[in-house]
């Protein structure tokens, strides 16, 4: 009985034992870790706060034409991307929506459209260096319906020599009738400004894509709608999808509608060879 009470009290020793170093643990943690989604909160927006003033400072070192777009784009940019941009910028990174300070003996071109389009812009950027002067909208542009609303701020000044333009994975979901519609609309308006229109084909929605394989056949049929309104307006298409549908075993990230590192170099490369044989086919005329 006497060795029973014993071994009871050196079991709750070793367990009150046990208690005090998890209580001391996690007492260390909470020193160093957020304990709550306020203090996670916090410190983000401290985080936010000190790239805001370091862009900010930036910024007041630029000149006037140079900071009026960065105005742009802090107006465009959305709460997404802006961030994202913000702290590239602070880091002293290239983007694809730097500022261009156009070279007035080359034509302007300006890229629009999605997170695919911004993905390829500094390749085709590169590619056409001492060629062209390469702009981007300040935006990833999405759908048609923000295209509509969205056209004259991306458009700027409006001389352009070339502009490459696609609306389509954003419109997966759209109702064809509206799409076809919209983007009729769009080129009417691109058409307005003088400069030559080319449609950029959506580039492929794999079918183990998260939102389902009926996305892919959703894509390829705004892809069909987009070149009967290309040809109905005389605008020519850099078939991307085609372009790119061979190699997307080694380029397109899985499930994914994004693409990798060489992926992006290669449409850049492809954007840019459309881009330079359309504008010396328009010099020819």
């Amino acid at each position: 009985m006497l060795k029973s009470i014993r071994c009871l009290r050196s079991t709750l020793l070793i367990l009150c034992c046990l208690s005090f170093i998890v209580a001391s643990l996690q007492a260390n943690d909470k020193k160093t870790e957020p304990t709550n989604a306020d203090e996670a909160a916090a410190k983000k927006a401290k985080q936010e706060a000190e790239i805001n003033k370091k862009f900010a400072a930036w910024k007041a070192t630029l000149p006037a034409k140079q900071q009026a777009w960065e105005t742009v784009l802090e107006e465009n940019l959305g709460g997404f991307y802006l961030p994202i941009y913000k702290k590239q910028k602070v880091a002293g990174q290239k983007t694809a929506w730097d500022y261009v300070a156009d070279d007035p003996k080359l034509p302007r071109v300006l890229l629009i459209g999605d997170s695919v389009s911004r993905g390829y812009t500094q390749a085709a950027r590169n590619a056409l260096k001492g060629k062209v002067n390469v702009h981007r909208a300040p935006a990833n542009c999405g759908p048609t319906a923000t295209g509509l609303k969205k056209l004259d701020v991306w458009l700027g000044d409006g001389n352009w020599d070339l502009i490459h333009f696609n609306f389509g994975i954003h419109d997966r979901r759209t109702n064809v009738d509206d799409y076809e519609k919209r983007l009729e609309e769009i080129v009417k308006r691109l058409k307005q400004t003088g400069a030559k229109v080319v449609w950029a084909s959506s580039t492929p929605i794999p079918a183990d894509w998260k939102e389902g394989p009926e996305m892919k056949a959703k894509l390829e049929e705004k892809n069909a709608i987009a070149a009967k309104v290309m040809e109905r307006n005389g605008v020519e298409i850099d078939d991307l999808f085609t372009f790119i549908t061979p190699h997307l075993p080694e380029v397109q990230n899985p499930k994914d509608v994004h693409f990798n590192g060489k992926g992006y170099d290669l449409l850049g490369k492809q954007v840019a060879e459309y881009i330079e044989g359309a504008l010396q086919e328009e010099n020819q005329k």
